[in-house]
């Protein structure tokens, strides 16, 4: 599971990276890089409930196997399609494959909440979701300098398609040794399932379409949805847009290029493992309600100020430093966000966490081509800013989110 995360985080940042070669190499300009993302973003945002839907009711073993077939296929278009075509023709089949690797990618994260629903006592959901998290941030972090290590030796191109080559073996990997459920794992003993206790034994009951409309329309669910969404605006901004900031205005490139750029993302990768545990712990201490909430509620408006300092910060560095303390404020709250709709969902967190996502990514289809469209006429400035306000509503919509509040859809 957390392989399958880092890795869809190198499938999906990978163009971005390389952005500075491919926009001279195919005449390119940032608006167009920008509506790549775009198409992603917007395949992968509402891929996001169907992908969940289906992979609740046919399991983890068959979405993940797919999941892999599809973005591997999608990973080797974008290099591929450069070599062959040309022009309009080009960017027409460059924006169908990054569609399509979105639509690869959307049952990914409404997956891993099945997955731990199943494997995984309610008091760890926290702890779990957060280090999923943070094998995302580790594929993003790891992403500039493996791009620009790789383009040195082989080319923007030849960088694209190694990618695809950690993507077969993980999926021939989880194809042998994935299974739907602890019952079904053949290294799961009989001390674990006793520990999961009595739904480690249950059949997932196959999701009908009453349930359905009451998970999409429950109070909780919409609240925590429209949240996230304001705080992936702002993940957005950061995983698609710091790298390039650093390039053009911060002036770092090369090997020095890759490092900054993955600076951003460990501090990523951290505060989700760490959101996680102290979701988990302020939970068990406070109750769901307020356990969930504090985190986003004082993390989310600090990583607003901080996004403000990046900018406003005189050396390079010390920017880099903003970006990455900022970026580790945004994704310490992953794992409230994803636990307390399990909570609220609890069997039908496939469902219900596709609901999450898709508010999530509805957040990318918004910002790629305005922050885009922003930084094409050299305005940084405006684009940060556009992500403290919505850092700083994501965090106000936490006072009406009730955790604890189960859905009714027995």
């Amino acid at each position: 599971m957390f392989g399958f995360a880092l890795l869809s985080y190198i499938q999906r940042t990978s163009v971005q990276v390389a952005a500075g070669k491919i926009m001279p190499a195919l005449h390119l300009d940032q608006f167009q890089i920008g509506l790549l993302a775009a198409s992603f973003t917007a395949a992968y945002a509402f891929a996001q409930l169907p992908g969940g839907i289906f992979g609740q009711r046919y399991g983890a073993r068959l979405t993940f196997v797919l999941i892999g077939i599809v973005g591997l296929a999608a990973t080797l278009a974008f290099p591929l399609a450069s070599m062959t075509l040309t022009a309009g023709t080009l960017f027409v089949v460059l924006l169908a494959g990054q569609a399509l690797l979105g639509i690869s990618q959307g049952p990914v994260f409404p997956m891993f909440a099945v997955v731990m629903e199943s494997w995984f006592p309610a008091e760890s959901w926290g702890l779990v979701n957060g280090l999923q998290s943070a094998g995302m941030n580790i594929g993003g972090a790891v992403t500039p300098l493996l791009i620009v290590m790789l383009s040195r030796s082989f080319g923007w191109q030849g960088a694209l398609l190694w990618i695809a080559l950690p993507v077969a073996l993980l999926t021939v990997a989880w194809g042998w040794y994935g299974r739907n459920a602890p019952r079904e794992h053949p290294h799961v003993t009989a001390a674990e399932l006793a520990e999961l206790g009595s739904t480690a034994n249950e059949s997932v009951r196959p999701l009908t379409l009453r349930r359905l409309l009451k998970v999409v329309g429950d109070r909780n669910v919409l609240l925590l949805s429209l949240s996230y969404l304001c705080m992936n605006y702002t993940f957005y901004l950061l995983s698609f847009w710091s790298f390039l900031y650093l390039e053009q205005v911060r002036h770092f490139s090369g090997i020095e290029g890759g490092l900054v750029g993955a600076l951003p993302w460990i501090g990523a990768g951290l505060g989700a493992a760490c959101g996680g545990w102290l979701s988990d712990r302020l939970a068990r201490r406070l109750g769901a309600r307020w356990g969930y909430r504090l985190v986003p509620m004082a993390s989310l408006p600090i990583a607003g100020v901080l996004l403000l300092v990046a900018i406003r910060v005189p050396t390079p560095y010390a920017a880099v430093l903003a970006l990455a303390v900022a970026f580790f404020m945004i994704e310490i709250t992953e794992g409230a966000y994803w636990a307390a709709t399990m909570r609220v969902a609890r069997a039908d967190s496939g469902a219900a966490t596709g609901v999450l996502n898709t508010g999530g990514n509805v957040a990318g289809i918004l910002t790629q081509p305005l922050v885009g469209y922003l930084t094409n006429s050299g305005i940084w400035g405006g684009a940060f800013i556009t992500g403290t306000a919505f850092a700083l509503a994501g965090a106000a919509l936490w006072l009406i989110i009730d955790p604890e509040r189960r859905a009714a859809i027995e």
